[in-house]
């Protein structure tokens, strides 16, 4: 085990972390150092997919069975995920169900179609109670939210990159919240995620595509700007919804959110870096980002719409060109999990 100083000091800060990865000595690794979650998606299940054939192996005649490429792939996943749930099941029950939860994320290639969205939702939130179900913000993806929230479902809003974003998953939760009480199946755990390093890295394109004057400086402090806007506008509402950064890259990403009262997302790599740099325990926060930054950042359209709360609806979420960046990602590595073979 590798001991990370400043992880471990995080873990005592008003936020927790999560290892962003489905590898198990990864994530024997993460605990030591103060890791309570798992957030795993298409392309973290398929890099393990070779580690894992032994376990597979356990359930070859069911999963060769399975005819339907999406449900073959789904149960192979399935598999994998259950194992991590064991895992981290005391840690969900030590807390009360605050901690000790593994992500599972619907099937990437149906973005647009709620209907299927939440009857893959459904099934992954029977793997065990520690499940938390990804749904991608789009505006279909808004709505399974508000309905699994409603059916008491844990949920972690992902594939989302803005202020606006965030803003409406959590205005699903709050809808959902209120229905899951009257049925008396209220969640307890709710995550919003801005993945503020895909969000630095579609702006870089954006802005070399269009030749705009904005320094490498403020591009990669784009994340961190939308996600310390959306956590002041989360701090003045009354909700049990947390802020997940995630796809950082580097430590500058987790230093600069530090002691924010939210689930930080950390990959190996990114603990790899902080435990290089081995970085002051400073809580950064309530340091804004220097209006400079701000002002050159807002001369490319595409970070006004990440950064504005009003900067686009819902319809427009699925349209961002880093969403279909990502979804496309996902879908190459959904079909990786289906390609597998014994």
């Amino acid at each position: 085990m590798t001991e990370n100083m400043y992880l471990k000091w995080l873990a005592q800060t008003k936020g927790v972390w999560w290892n962003d990865s489905a590898d198990m000595g990864e994530v024997e690794n993460a605990i030591s150092n103060g890791a309570v979650g798992i957030t795993t998606n298409p392309i973290l299940i398929s890099q393990v997919l070779n580690k894992k054939r032994a376990l597979l192996d356990e359930y070859r005649e069911e999963i060769v069975s399975i005819t339907d490429s999406d449900l073959r792939a789904e149960k192979i996943i399935e598999i994998i995920t259950k194992d991590l749930t064991k895992r981290f099941y005391p840690i969900y029950e030590q807390t009360n169900g605050e901690n000790g939860y593994v992500c599972a994320q619907v099937n990437p290639k149906y973005p647009g179609d709620a209907d299927i969205m939440l009857r893959n939702a459904l099934r992954l939130a029977e793997w065990a109670p520690n499940i938390s179900v990804k749904i991608p913000v789009t505006a279909a993806g808004i709505e399974v939210v508000e309905e699994c929230v409603a059916r008491g479902i844990n949920i972690t809003a992902t594939v989302s990159f803005t202020v606006p974003q965030v803003l409406a998953a959590e205005e699903a939760y709050q809808r959902g919240l209120k229905r899951a009480g009257a049925n008396g199946c209220v969640p307890k755990l709710f995550n919003a995620v801005i993945m503020v390093g895909r969000l630095d890295d579609y702006l870089r394109d954006v802005v070399r595509d269009g030749r705009k004057d904005v320094a490498e400086s403020s591009i990669i402090r784009a994340g961190t700007a939308a996600m310390k806007r959306a956590y002041d506008l989360f701090c003045h509402r009354e909700t049990k919804a947390k802020l997940m950064p995630a796809g950082m890259r580097g430590a500058y990403h987790t230093k600069e959110l530090a002691g924010a009262d939210i689930r930080f997302s950390v990959h190996p790599k990114i603990q790899s870096l902080i435990q290089q740099e081995d970085p002051e325990t400073i809580e950064k926060i309530n340091d804004p980002v220097p209006r400079a930054v701000i002002e050159e950042l807002m001369k490319e359209r595409e970070f006004v719409r990440a950064y504005d709360p009003d900067g686009m609806v819902p319809e427009e979420f699925i349209t961002y060109g880093v969403t279909q960046k990502t979804l496309a990602q996902f879908v190459d590595a959904w079909n990786i999990i289906e390609a597998f073979t014994f």
